[in-house]
């Protein structure tokens, strides 16, 4: 059992989690950061590391797994400590208004802010009401996630959704798998318009096969997938060869352990307040997907926002009498811890 004493213990090593340790550096605060998954990086490298992110700015595009490696890169002149592999499991608030937290190793970490940053919690993919569809699992032809798309070169697959991921997958596996063929339920399309109108580009131009008014409702292999059934929404099935089934609808949140910390819930997030993302439990701030409030968006660059403005609350909350004067990265450079 090892014990760990910080300013700022930061639940979550995605990228909101990762920018919020350059942003309390820069005000001189000291963080640890704890993640249940064993590499930083939270779902871009657990789920889509070789997946392009569009909407960074300053980067047409950068691959999920390098944005996390550029921001390792930009936090290393803080020194913040990892624990990885581990979830935080107990929360006390001590008298003096520091807290003790406990992971399920029995990792104690004593800090005087806390800053939730665990993206969507603890979390499982949406699944289809699809027979059979669990048979196919672990390697044998159905994937919730797109981890490695080399996985998919010169393979036939079929892709299930309307959201951004779906569109995005979709058009990346154009060029690396051999038959690319996207199943959506509606009309239109829940993700961005940009990506829904290069998919309905691809399809016109033969690369993809685009499907609407339909679902997957059948899966068929002997051990292994072979096929799907695509059942159009006026009862007319279709069967498709394959070698990979990805129904890709999103994740199912669970907060986990910190839904038992006497904060503010709703719909499953964390409510926060946009003056500097802090919750309802004085010293701990919510940033990135694992909050709401008014005109929330779940986008990466509102999460680097919001870290900006929780490490400017984390150091009031810390240092009360004290009066930070902002300055300029541009200006004085980056400093060290």
């Amino acid at each position: 059992m090892s014990s760990i004493s910080t300013d700022i213990c930061i639940i979550g090593a995605g990228p909101v989690g990762l920018f919020a340790v350059f942003e309390a550096g820069l005000l001189k605060l000291r963080c640890h950061v704890v993640d249940a998954l064993p590499q930083v990086g939270g779902q871009l490298s657990e789920i889509y590391p070789k997946k392009p992110i569009y909407d960074i700015p300053g980067f047409p595009s950068v691959l999920a797994g390098d944005l996390v490696q550029n921001l390792m890169e930009q936090i290393a002149p803080f020194h913040p400590t990892f624990t990885l592999g581990e979830r935080v499991e107990k929360f006390e608030k001590l008298d003096d208004g520091s807290f003790q937290l406990t992971t399920t190793d029995g990792t104690e970490i004593h800090c005087k802010a806390i800053a939730i940053a665990g993206g969507l919690g603890s979390f499982e993919p949406r699944k289809p009401a699809v027979e059979s569809l669990e048979s196919f699992e672990g390697g044998k032809g159905v994937y919730y996630m797109v981890r490695d798309p080399e996985h998919f070169r010169d393979k036939r697959l079929v892709i299930a959704g309307g959201g951004d991921s779906a569109l995005d997958w979709t058009i990346f596996l154009a060029d690396v798998a051999k038959e690319v063929t996207l199943v959506h339920r509606g009309t239109t399309f829940r993700g961005a318009a940009d990506s829904a109108e290069k998919v309905k580009n691809l399809h016109e131009a033969g690369k993809v096969r685009l499907v609407l008014s339909s679902n997957v409702t059948h899966v068929h292999g002997n051990g292994t997938l072979s096929h799907v059934t695509i059942t159009g929404n006026n009862g007319e099935p279709e069967q498709v060869s394959v070698d990979a089934f990805v129904p890709l609808f999103g994740l199912t949140p669970k907060l986990g352990p910190i839904g038992e910390w006497g904060l503010e819930i709703e719909d499953n997030a964390v409510k926060v307040d946009t003056l500097d993302y802090s919750t309802n439990v004085p010293g701990i701030f919510a940033i990135g997907d694992i909050n709401t409030y008014p005109g929330k968006l779940k986008l990466i660059l509102c999460g680097f926002h919001e870290a900006a403005l929780m490490a400017q609350g984390a150091y009031k909350h810390i240092y009360p009498d004290k009066k930070y004067v902002l300055k300029y990265t541009t200006v004085n450079g980056v400093p060290t811890l």
